[in-house]
């Protein structure tokens, strides 16, 4: 009952941010036309851009939702998933790409069905690392520079997950 009453209420912030947005597009229309007409041009590039990257995600989610089911996710991921599931966080926000805020319904969908979260932590923290940037970082910093911090920011993604565990607790 619980959910289904917040669900009804992310409906409604939706809504009320959606009905602000398009008051704003008509004011600044009142104001200026040809700075509206050009934000409105941008959007839609920005939005073409993200349609292929919308359509992937969707595609994952419905595999994983067909693959997936919780005992599954629980085992990899879930609560006893012990170093494995830290060391899955950790490798795949290392090898993800994409716009972060892509990745975030496919996150939700695996935490609904049993991810930690301290592990959704420690892989949102380790998509800063970017594997294909490490030889430019490299050759701007060096060897031992790279290393030690990639390590920090290793050893930074497992605190931060465990904080958030244990502050949702």
């Amino acid at each position: 009952m619980t959910e289904k009453r917040s669900g009804k209420k992310e409906r409604c912030y939706g809504r009320y941010f959606l009905g602000a947005v398009i008051l704003f597009y008509i004011v600044l229309f009142l104001v200026t036309p040809e700075g509206i007409q050009k934000a409105l041009r941008i959007s839609a590039e920005v939005f073409l851009q993200l349609v292929p990257v919308l359509v992937l995600i969707i595609v994952v989610m419905g595999l994983l939702n067909y693959f997936l089911n919780p005992k599954t996710v629980s085992k990899y991921v879930g609560q006893g998933s012990g170093s494995k599931g830290w060391l899955l966080a950790i490798s795949t926000g290392m090898l993800s790409h994409g716009p972060i805020y892509i990745w975030y319904p496919l996150l939700k969908e695996l935490r609904d069905q049993g991810m930690r979260s301290g592990l959704v932590a420690a892989f949102l923290y380790n998509r800063a690392i970017k594997m294909p940037h490490l030889p430019l970082m490299v050759y701007y910093f060096g060897t031992v520079f790279v290393v030690v911090l990639l390590m920090y920011m290793v050893i930074a993604s497992l605190v931060i997950g465990k904080l958030i565990e244990m502050i949702e607790k």
